[in-house]
Formats: structure tokens, sequence, C-alpha cells
């Protein structure tokens, strides 16, 4: 089973309206809410190639029964940790002249909270997947992401894509595998990275570091992978224009999860990771399968 773990997930309202005025009232031309988080967008993609996984985290409040309840009318598995203070965040995004986000706060996520959370941890097994996917709420400690790994059976395999801080601390638990982009990956090593050979060295620092497997989304010049054999995989991007770039780094993830797990060949998982970021790149909103398929083909 795949475990995705999303610490604050959120409804995303998204309006647009034409010629925002602040200060006046402002009639919205269209209006959608998603269910948001980069460990659900993960689930999401999964779901889309026909892959099972248990989505984790807190929710709280009547929002959080609005994206419980969403994620199972989408044939997704949740077992979410309930909290009683506050409610799950609303973040609205406005589409106007200009793009403007208002995100949430989120629950409060007390440490009998984070204790239920560490149970259900401790009750993945063996074989298992676990991905870590996001920041790290306020409320919580900095080392979140350290204790649960420390709470997982060793022979669980960890997938983590978050920030600079949170990558390095972890690889002493040996990820599965990492996904930075190439200006994460520079600041890693306060360094800006300007070519292939610059970007694979750093990647193989990291592994040298602990991590298994590094994956490196690279915008416009597609992705590299150095994997566990140390060979380096790089692919193009995918062809299409860009309508949207939240969730295109989550659907990689999935996709190169669901790839890897298909076939147990990295080439492959470097394709279909890079065909579900391009999917989700290229439509409003999370991909479909159908989406997938299309740039799948494209791909060469």
């Amino acid at each position: 089973m795949i475990y995705t773990v999303t610490l604050n997930p959120a409804l995303d309202y998204v309006i647009q309206t034409d010629h925002f005025r602040p200060g006046q009232i402002n009639r919205n031309k269209t209006e959608s809410i998603y269910f948001g988080g980069k460990g659900i967008n993960v689930s999401c993609i999964l779901n889309e190639l026909g892959i099972e996984s248990t989505a984790l985290g807190f929710i709280a409040g009547f929002t959080g029964k609005a994206l419980k309840e969403g994620l199972d009318s989408m044939g997704i598995h949740t077992d979410f940790t309930e909290v009683e203070n506050g409610f799950t965040r609303i973040n609205v995004k406005l589409k106007s002249d200009e793009e403007t986000e208002i995100n949430g706060r989120g629950p409060l996520i007390e440490p009998a909270d984070f204790e239920s959370f560490l149970q259900k941890i401790r009750a993945i097994q063996k074989g298992d997947i676990l991905i870590l996917s996001g920041s790290i709420p306020s409320c919580m400690p900095s080392d979140t992401y350290e204790q649960i790994i420390q709470n997982l059976d060793p022979d669980v395999r960890v997938v983590a894509d978050a920030e600079k801080d949170l990558l390095l601390k972890i690889l002493k638990y040996h990820p599965f595998l990492i996904k930075p982009n190439n200006i994460e990956l520079g600041d890693m090593f306060d360094t800006v990275l300007r070519t292939d050979d610059e970007i694979i060295a750093c990647a193989r620092k990291l592994r040298q570091q602990g991590a298994v497997n590094v994956l490196v989304s690279r915008a416009k010049d597609g992705a590299l992978l150095v994997d566990e054999n140390d060979q380096v995989h790089t692919i193009g991007v995918a062809k299409g224009t860009v309508v949207n770039s939240v969730g295109a780094g989550d659907s990689m993830v999935a996709g190169f999860l669901g790839g890897y797990l298909k076939t147990g060949d990295y080439a492959y998982a470097l394709k279909l990771g890079t065909a579900c970021g391009g999917a989700t790149a290229f439509h409003s909103g999370l991909a479909t399968s159908e989406q997938i398929e299309e740039v799948l083909k494209s791909l060469h």
C-alpha cells in the first residue's frame, strides 16, 4: 500500500473575476473547489493511474468533513486524524488581471493529536511506501518528518518532496526517493546550477548522503534522475501550453512511483512521471488518466 501524508490539507477555492477592484464588490465569473495538499495531489494522480493509496493527515471541522467526503466520493481511501481545535483551511486563489492567493492557517494540532497520527504510522507494514509532501504547520515541531520516519518499520520505503532543510534532515534515513527541482537542489549546496553536469554532481552528493534515488525537475528542460545504481536518466519536457503549475510536481512524483511499481524500470518511471506532470500543467486542475495517456504517447 502507498500512504501519502498531507499535514495541513485544504479546500482550494479558485475564483476568476474580470478586473478585480480592491475595496469594492466584485462578482465571480467562474468558481471551483479543489481538494488541496501535496500528498492529496499524489493520491489523486495515483487514483487516475489505477493505483490504490491511503491519504493521511489532519482534518478538523466542517471543512475537514467536506474534504474527506469529497475524496471518498472519488474513490480515494482516507485515514485522517480528526482534531478538535480549528478547522481545515480554505485557500482562496483569485485569478484576474493578477493572481492573488490567501491561504488559511489550518487547525491547531496538539501533542495528543500527533500521537494519534503516529499510531497510524506505526501500523504501516514492511514493503509499503510512505510519501511525505509539503511543509510542516507552524504549530508542529520542525523535526516532525524525522519523528514520523523514526516511528516507521525500517523496511517501509520513504518518498519525500519538501523544502531544502526538510529534505536534508532526512537523508540519514535513506529515503527511497527525493524530488527537488533544480533551484532547490542548488540551494542545498548554496550555489546556482546551470548545466546538467552540475545538477548530476549535486544529485550524486545527495545519494552519498543517504538518498537512494534523486529525481530533479528542471522546468522547461525536462527532468533528470540519478538512480540507486548511480545511473543517470534524462528526459525532455512534455510538449504543450502551460496553464496551471499547481500540482505538477506532485503529479510527477505519483507518475514516477506508478511507473516504477508497474515495471521496475527507472527510465519508464521517469517517462510516466514526466507525462503526469505535463498533463497536469497543461490543464486546469489535476490531470485525468486520458490526459496523461495523451501526453505519454508524445514523449520519446
